[in-house]
């Protein structure tokens, strides 16, 4: 029987076609299945389907510790 893995955040960026940056984080096991989930709740985010320029892999964290999380910067007020 396969062992278990431990579960990760993760913090990726899409840059889509249009020059929009989306942060997206979700919880995975593995690299792959993170970048899947993410492109998942782009869709189900978006009303039509974006266009998905690049993705990248920004931070990863075991999920298992208390008070593991991100800081996600979306705007400056002026």
């Amino acid at each position: 029987m396969a062992e278990e893995t431990e579960s990760y955040l993760y913090k990726l960026e899409a840059v889509l076609e249009e020059g929009r940056l989306l942060t997206v984080v979700v919880i995975a096991k593995t690299d792959e299945r993170a970048f899947t989930s993410a492109e998942n709740n782009l869709l189900r985010h978006t009303i039509v389907p974006p266009r998905i320029k690049e993705m990248s892999l920004v931070e990863k964290k075991p999920f298992g510790r208390q008070g593991v999380g991100y800081v996600v910067e979306t705007s400056t007020f002026t």
